[in-house]
């Protein structure tokens, strides 16, 4: 029922949203006469924040249209294109490919490392992840995990389980196959880590090397308040108070989902003061005719007020296994009848990213991937702190693109490197037949 009164709501706003905006155009057009009249700017600028508040924020797009890649002589910008490599009920993974015209370009590209990049399904869209792609488009061949959102996948497509995420991670890493590196960021580390696991203790294809960035593979360990929530609650309490069905005016109607608009009220109860202070100083931003930060604004918040709803089952199974049962770091985690055994990972290179000031996934939570991960000889793995940053400092502004990023690139560079050699000493001399 109370995904029906929002959706209510919503439909009840949406034209007073619209007007507002309209409104707003006509105290400030320069060819208004309203525009001229005593406090023209502060009643557009009003407006104009009452539109932002009561509108509907649809899934943003990537809009990345050309990168500049690096190469020995310099950056040289080439063209992109989003392609859908594989394309499921929940999720599409996507590859962003790049073009040019300069065969040198051309050449130096495909020697560069692939990268599949595991974006959170956890209430935002994968374009929260933007940043993190136009970086590594410099230097790296790349994928991404798009999620769907759930009250957009019909009801008779079937349920979506936590091991269903990790069946679509295992399938994604083996297209791709073993030159793939895998950068998971936040939620995603734990089901990738699993996925990587079973290939390893199936002997399939593991990648070269798993970058975790900022996720609760040990949600013990200085637990945050999100943490304290999934912990102190019942797993119950979950599916009697956040579970509920999606409405009829969508192609899910009737599948059960964790809304997005309720983790999104989770989200800004985190930091009110902080959200409502941004939202006061864009409306000053306007009256004071500051393009630039007004525009800031509206960019960081038509991305971060974008929300998916999760299958209900999904996040169900996460608040289980990962909070409550702490399943993968006990040893107790199957998936589909088989054990989850990170120390059977081995041939592969691992770096855990946590931010200084992560409120969302505290110190140490990603860093015990390490000692999980036993079977990896120290030399291979490596920790790094990103000082100073929040979650998501480590994969989006100024900190990654300066400190986080360059670390990342060594890494990844490094493992291509080794791997590389490694694969010139044992090649089969002339004359012999490389047995498949």
């Amino acid at each position: 029922m109370l995904y029906q009164l929002y959706e209510a709501q919503r439909a009840l706003l949406a034209p007073f949203s619209e007007f507002a905006s309209a409104s707003s155009k006509l105290y400030n057009h320069p060819l208004s006469p309203f525009a001229s009249t005593p406090m023209a700017q502060r009643i557009s600028a009003g407006l104009d924040l009452m539109h932002r508040l009561a509108k509907d924020y649809e899934k943003p797009t990537f809009d990345i249209q050309s990168v500049q890649v690096r190469r020995e002589s310099g950056a040289v910008e080439v063209a992109i294109q989003e392609q859908v490599a594989i394309e499921k009920p929940f999720c599409r993974l996507l590859r962003f490919k790049r073009f040019s015209d300069d065969p040198k370009v051309l050449a130096a590209m495909k020697d560069q490392p692939v990268v599949l990049v595991v974006a959170p399904l956890s209430g935002h869209h994968a374009t929260l992840l933007r940043d993190t792609v136009k970086s590594l488009l410099q230097d790296h061949k790349v994928y991404i995990t798009d999620w769907t959102d759930a009250r957009m996948v019909p009801l008779d497509v079937g349920p979506f389980h936590l091991d269903d995420y990790v069946a679509y991670m295992q399938e994604f890493i083996d297209h791709i196959g073993v030159q793939v590196n895998v950068i998971s960021v936040c939620q995603p580390t734990v089901p990738v880590l699993a996925a990587i696991s079973l290939n390893a203790t199936k002997g399939s294809t593991l990648p070269r090397t798993m970058t975790m960035m900022g996720g609760p593979i040990d949600a013990r360990k200085s637990p945050t308040a999100v943490n304290n929530l999934a912990m102190n609650k019942s797993h119950e309490w979950f599916q009697n108070n956040v579970i509920h069905k999606v409405p009829m005016n969508y192609p899910g109607a009737g599948r059960a989902v964790y809304p997005g608009f309720l983790q999104h009220t989770g989200f800004v109860a985190m930091n009110p003061d902080r959200h409502l202070s941004s939202h006061y100083d864009y409306f000053l931003d306007l009256i004071r005719g500051d393009d630039d930060s007004a525009e800031s604004h509206r960019q960081f918040y038509d991305e971060y007020n974008a929300v998916l709803d999760l299958p209900a089952e999904y996040y169900l199974d996460t608040i289980k296994t990962v909070f409550q049962d702490f399943a993968l770091v006990h040893g107790t985690w199957k998936v589909r009848g088989q054990a989850v055994r990170p120390q059977d990972i081995r041939g592969v290179r691992l770096l855990t990213v946590e931010g200084e000031l992560d409120d969302i996934s505290g110190a140490g939570q990603t860093r015990a991937a390490l000692d999980l991960c036993s079977g990896i000889p120290a030399q291979h793995k490596r920790h790094f702190d990103v000082q100073g940053a929040g979650h998501y400092g480590i994969f989006s502004g100024r900190r990654w693109r300066e400190v986080a990023y360059p670390e990342v690139r060594r890494f990844i560079a490094q493992g291509t490197v080794a791997q590389r050699k490694g694969a010139a000493r044992t090649a089969p001399k002339a004359g012999r037949k490389l047995v498949k």
